[in-house]
């Protein structure tokens, strides 16, 4: 058994108490011209029956008890039985993408067991034209969004002939893992004494870089006025609890739309996308009369990978590549164009913060957001006041070619995420060739309605396209 490091192992254990912290995506497929009608059976079936070198993440499940002195310790798994890890569903007749995304509602609302390795997928059929769709379900302690759409980015294949591709779980060796692979859970002793002196080294640097990037927060949302303070964010229905049951829905745009949009406000791709999710968020609560005179705050993760053709030092390296920060998302002005500007406003200050600063600074400033937010919801009378943020919003690389697996092409790629108590709603896009795919996850008890998001993203995404129009008839 090896220990389990202890971010994993504070996952682990918060999850006792809250809500499962796995992580999925949804797949559709379109069969290929020669399919016959038991095509998704023979893919099941095969899946049943392959004996691919699993993957060392993908055989282990954590364990703790007497025999580990209370520590969390993985559990390797020589053999993995794949009826556990790959089940069937088909929709009934006649089935909509409302009934998929129920299906997929239902699904992410299960947690893993922990008694085996913690991920699952499941192959559901009965979609219009003979198309099918593979949902697959990850613990966070596994492997993470990013990581895992690039896992199954590398099971599809451009060419429409091939079959017998190996499955996302196949063992690869990854070019820059290096001796002991990316997922090594002990660095050798000197590994230790390095980044322990290292720390010991850095520390007052790192305390004054906190402590300046506290003064700066408040000094930037007092003048630029996009900065979010700790407990900056209004109270909303995302701030509670969650409950059980999961509601997710998923829409996908063209990509030309977002940037045409992009390039005419002289914006990022990233910031449109930011956009037409607070818009959306702007609408609904609207119609539902809880609309914030206060902007809603998202928290976002924010890039520190180096650009392509820089080095960065072996240290940083093993470092986290993205750090935290909150972003404003304007829903408390009513003109699109505005708004959009002042997102641009907002990420363009949280990335030269993360820049800065560096992820570690970066993300424990936040922790006097992130903490009370999550928290408040689990006391027994949490009181309604403001929060750090109300939503999570992502933004995903998928590939950027048609996909095909096992033939079958590659038609859409929806991510659903993790929500929790307090922070009940997270928005994850993902762009796939010549589209961009958003997914919403949430409570079904936070949003009843959540397929209506569907025709209000469309909605919203019009009505900035004739909003940026008319600005521009203007000039």
């Amino acid at each position: 058994m090896n220990p389990v490091e202890p971010l994993d192992a504070a996952m682990l254990t918060a999850e006792l108490l809250s809500d499962p912290l796995h992580v999925a995506v949804l797949l559709i497929l379109a069969p290929p011209a020669t399919a016959g009608p038991g095509y998704v059976d023979e893919l099941f079936e095969q899946g049943l029956a392959d004996t691919t070198d699993m993957d060392p993440r993908f055989r282990r499940h954590p364990h703790i008890g007497l025999d580990t002195a209370g520590f969390w310790m993985w559990r390797t798994d020589e053999c993995v039985d794949m009826r556990d890890h790959l089940e069937r569903r088909t929709l009934p007749a006649g089935a909509d993408r409302d009934a998929l995304w129920k299906l997929v509602s239902e699904l992410h609302s299960e947690p893993l067991a922990r008694s085996r390795p913690m991920w699952i997928a499941y192959l559901i059929d009965g979609l219009e034209d003979g198309r099918f769709a593979l949902y697959l379900k990850v613990h966070h302690t596994v492997i993470d969004g990013v990581a895992g759409m690039k896992m199954i980015g590398r099971a599809l294949t451009t060419d429409p002939e091939c079959r017998g591709a190996p499955p996302f779980f196949a063992v690869r060796q990854e070019p820059d893992q290096g001796r002991g692979g990316a997922y090594r859970l002990l660095r050798n002793p000197v590994e230790l004494a390095h980044t322990a002196a290292h720390g010991v080294i850095s520390g007052l640097g790192f305390a004054r870089e906190l402590a300046m990037g506290e003064i700066s927060t408040a000094i930037a949302s007092i003048g630029a006025g996009v900065a979010v303070l700790p407990f900056g964010a209004p109270y909303t229905r995302f701030n509670g609890r969650l409950g059980r049951e999961r509601a997710f829905a998923g829409v996908s745009l063209p990509k030309s739309r977002i940037g045409a949009i992009r390039d005419a406000a002289g914006v990022t791709g990233n910031d449109v996308l930011t956009a037409v999710v607070a818009g959306v968020l702007r609408e609904w609560l609207a119609g539902l009369g809880e609309l914030p005179d206060r902007s809603l705050v998202a928290i976002c993760p924010i890039t520190v990978r180096a650009r392509e053709g820089q080095e960065r030092p072996a240290d940083e390296r093993r470092a986290n590549l993205f750090g935290l920060e909150l972003c404003s998302l304007g829903t408390h002005l009513g003109d699109d164009v505005d708004r959009l500007a002042h997102i641009h406003r907002a990420m363009g200050w949280a990335k030269s913060q993360v820049a800065r600063r560096g992820a570690n600074v970066t993300t424990l400033l936040l922790a006097p957001s992130i903490g009370p937010t999550v928290l408040s919801p689990l006391m027994p009378f949490a009181p309604r006041l403001r929060r750090g943020y109300n939503v999570s919003i992502s933004h995903v690389p998928g590939p950027k070619s048609e996909m095909y697996w096992n033939g079958a092409h590659l038609e859409e790629i929806y991510p659903v995420s993790t929500a929790i108590d307090g922070q009940a709603l997270n928005v994850t896009t993902c762009s796939y060739a010549d589209r961009v795919m958003f997914g919403y996850i949430s409570g079904r008890r936070v949003m009843p309605d959540i397929e209506s998001v569907v025709p209000l993203t469309e909605y919203v995404l019009t009505e900035l396209e004739a909003a940026l129009a008319r600005r521009g008839r203007r000039r």
